[in-house]
């Protein structure tokens, strides 16, 4: 029963979660015509929108409307870390780094279908990896990072979401997902997608600026 329903609504995760990309890109592009006091409202709201969306999506599910709202916020809080680095390493940076993200996350969502192997034993280690990710980052709000303990913090952030690529679609693939998931299931893609570009982006911004 499970691999009908996944055949059946997995094309609709990944169309969802392109058209939330799109949305996401025209939210980066809106971006530089958003007053530079709002980026800090607008980034307290993408959390609040995210903490909700996890919190409460045992009771209520994720709709589609609120996917495509947060995903067009998320791009405007998005727009000054790009045209960051537009301005120091250039477009081909970005570009790169866009590109990267698009094959890293393609490969490793073919395997995790394409897969006999059971990966939901990632979760715990998975979530682990992820707090920590978030204690350092607020640690980097107060203590910043060399370029160094920068570099390692964003390789190890590609290894976490690139671990969560795997997972989310392995899960998807042996359990099946369910009409009212999509744009949840959705949401999980477009966070690990957007969260291995920027970590891939860091990266090659900080070798960039070595040469």
């Amino acid at each position: 029963m499970y691999a009908q329903t996944s055949s059946e609504y997995m094309p609709s995760v990944l169309r969802t979660f392109a058209v939330a990309l799109a949305f996401s890109v025209l939210g980066t592009l809106a971006g530089v015509y958003v007053p530079s006091g709002l980026f800090l409202p607008l980034a307290i709201l993408e959390m609040v929108m995210i903490f909700s969306a996890f919190l409460f999506r045992r009771r209520k599910m994720v709709s589609y409307s609120f996917l495509y709202i947060f995903t067009f916020i998320s791009g405007i809080t998005l727009y000054p870390i790009v045209a960051y680095y537009f301005a120091t390493a250039g477009a081909n940076i970005v570009l790169l780094a866009f590109a990267s993200t698009t094959v890293v996350f393609t490969g490793l969502a073919v395997y995790a279908t394409k897969t006999k192997r059971n990966l939901t034993f990632l979760s715990g280690f998975l979530m682990a990896a992820l707090l920590a990710l978030i204690a350092i980052s607020i640690f980097n709000m107060f203590w910043p990072l060399s370029s160094t303990g920068m570099l390692a913090y964003s390789f190890i952030g590609v290894m976490v979401f690139s671990g969560y690529v795997l997972f989310d679609f392995n899960r998807m693939k042996r359990n099946g997902v369910r009409a009212e998931e999509v744009p949840l299931m959705a949401l999980n893609l477009y966070l690990n997608f957007i969260n291995l570009f920027l970590d891939i982006l860091r990266i090659l911004g900080i070798f960039s600026s070595k040469d």
